[in-house]
């Protein structure tokens, strides 16, 4: 999916932390790619539990990164990764604002957090090992964007720019969940093919593809013109192959070579692809048409 390059973006809608101090090893000695297998399998949502150090909160990276603050426009977006997440989330914020209102629920704006390496939260002290997160307890999201390379690189994922944006779109999703009150279901029921957890993270995957599939449609504000162009099938495609390449499933096989149901915490990479084409094609029927609580056959949407 691109930006319409004349689109105007706030980059004050993202806070940058990259390339803060000089960096430490962190994670125990495992290797990163490891950390965020088992994160993913057994799930970051409650992020103090997963991965995290022991709090200290010191923000810390390498390198340096070109400044968020020349994230300018929709031209921008299409060229970075950084300037591509602060254009979706004000898209994001645009679609959901009159989506909840519809409802007659108010929507407040996550934060978005841009960080190398380690990062202080109200959840705790995060790793970049968890991949992106949201906090509840500060409504952030935390994104790393090394972990968009892992996704292509160790995941097989799509680089597409709909890959990319489906996953920010996820971590907003789960903000939907706390603004509905439904969040904290997962950590009642953590684990297992039918469990609060896999339907959480299933729901989430629905609302991204609620918002994908009005993204092209919803005005920015203050312009007639929405932050994105239309979508076309191969930006579909980018969304789902990343939508499988983090199934549990997939990722429990490429670490043990074996699959656990019972372990699951996101659910199989061919579910959460039906739960977004579930709200790409119902982006206009609610959030209702994403209850994966209600669902008998998790792998059926709408049956």
């Amino acid at each position: 999916m691109s930006f319409n390059e004349n689109a105007r973006l706030d980059s004050s809608r993202v806070r940058d932390r990259r390339g803060k101090g000089k960096g430490i090893a962190v994670g125990g000695g495992l290797g990163g790619g490891l950390i965020l297998i088992l994160s993913l399998i057994f799930g970051s949502d409650v992020v103090d539990t997963l991965g995290l150090t022991d709090g200290a909160g010191a923000e810390t990276g390498s390198g340096s990164s070109p400044s968020i603050t020349e994230c300018l426009d929709g031209a921008d977006a299409n060229e970075r990764l950084d300037c591509r997440i602060v254009g979706t989330a004000e898209s994001l914020d645009s679609y959901w604002g009159p989506a909840l209102a519809a409802e007659g629920l108010t929507y407040t704006e996550p934060g978005v957090t841009l960080f190398t390496g380690r990062t202080s939260t109200a959840c705790g002290s995060a790793t970049s090992a968890v991949g992106p997160f949201y906090c509840p307890a500060d409504e952030q999201t935390y994104y790393d964007t090394a972990f968009f390379d892992d996704l292509v690189a160790q995941y097989g994922a799509s680089g597409g720019p709909l890959a990319q944006e489906y996953v920010v779109a996820h971590e907003f999703g789960h903000h939907i969940q706390n603004l509905t009150g439904v969040l904290g279901a997962s950590a009642q029921d953590p684990q297992g093919a039918e469990s609060a957890a896999v339907r959480t993270e299933l729901q989430a995957d629905c609302y991204a593809g609620q918002w994908a599939g009005a993204a092209a449609s919803v005005p920015a504000p203050g312009s007639s013109e929405p932050f994105l162009a239309e979508l076309t099938p191969a930006d579909v495609r980018d969304a789902l192959s990343a939508a499988s390449a983090i199934g549990d499933d997939r990722i429990q096989s490429m670490a043990t070579g074996q699959v656990n149901p019972e372990s699951w915490t996101h659910g199989s990479g061919d579910q959460r692809q039906a739960w977004f084409m579930q709200g790409y094609e119902n982006n206009d029927a609610g959030t209702g048409a994403c209850d994966t609580f209600s669902a008998a056959d998790l792998s059926s949407p709408g049956a």
